[in-house]
């Protein structure tokens, strides 16, 4: 074997190898396995025609196309989205994970990809417009089962939390009159006030703006920095923008 022919094999054996490092380990070769509701417009819901439609979906997509993976989702309720993704039935959530302490214990998180409030809504007819958590005290209050929204309610104290499965429930409820407000993200409320006609408002905005993340397993840190990789690029070549301008009319991507 000569010199230039040893060289080349060197070259094509470090590029292999290189190339199967950087390679995000994932459920099935070739696949992203995305977990997300599919019942959480404007996120992750099925538009007139069935079609799974969404900013998150759309994300999702992106970030699989930057990996060189297909998408594929599997749809769950949110009251059991973190332990299916412990469970192996899929490799990521991104479903407006909220990024909290509690949670980075257990799963692994991308870099933020949008930030949000949450907010009180209420129904657009009523009088009732409450500002704070303490104006909730004592009122029925909406929200998803497992939620961040939940706790924050429930570590409130003297609100009377009523959980569901998701959103279209409870906003339901919330416009038959069976509650006195519901709680979840301010993107949600703008978007369901623009496009579904819904009978309600959104009221108090609580705290600072959230960050979200796409939710992983700790253990799978290859992934996490092939994704993070993923959502700088899409940042970069103007893809976010146009996904975020085209849902909110603005860039979420920002506190």
């Amino acid at each position: 074997m000569n010199r230039v022919t040893s060289t080349l094999l060197l070259a094509i054996s470090a590029s292999l190898t290189t190339a199967h490092a950087a390679a995000p380990s994932t459920l099935t070769k070739g696949v992203l396995k995305i977990g997300m509701e599919g019942t959480y417009a404007p996120f992750t819901y099925k538009d007139d025609k069935g079609q799974l439609t969404g900013f998150d979906v759309d994300i999702a997509k992106a970030v699989a196309a930057k990996l060189g993976l297909k998408p594929e989702f599997v749809l769950t309720e949110w009251s059991g989205i973190l332990a299916g993704l412990q469970a192996n039935k899929y490799d990521v959530i991104v479903n407006q994970v909220g990024i909290t302490a509690e949670r980075q214990k257990t799963i692994g998180f991308s870099a933020p990809y949008a930030y949000s409030s949450p907010q009180i809504i209420v129904k657009r007819a009523g009088s009732f417009s409450p500002k704070t958590l303490a104006d909730l005290k004592g009122k029925r209050v909406g929200v998803g089962l497992g939620s961040n929204f939940e706790k924050t309610l429930r570590d409130a104290g003297g609100i009377n939390v009523v959980t569901y499965p998701g959103a279209p429930e409870y906003l339901a409820d919330l416009a038959a009159g069976r509650l006195d407000a519901a709680f979840n993200d301010r993107l949600l409320v703008g978007y369901l006030i623009q496009s579904q006609n819904l009978p309600v408002r959104g009221a108090g905005v609580i705290g600072a703006p959230e960050p979200v993340g796409v939710a992983l397993k700790k253990s799978n840190t290859g992934l996490k920095a092939a994704v993070d990789r993923a959502l700088l690029q899409l940042k970069a070549d103007g893809t976010y923008a146009k996904i975020s301008r085209k849902w909110f009319g603005q860039d979420v991507s920002k506190p």
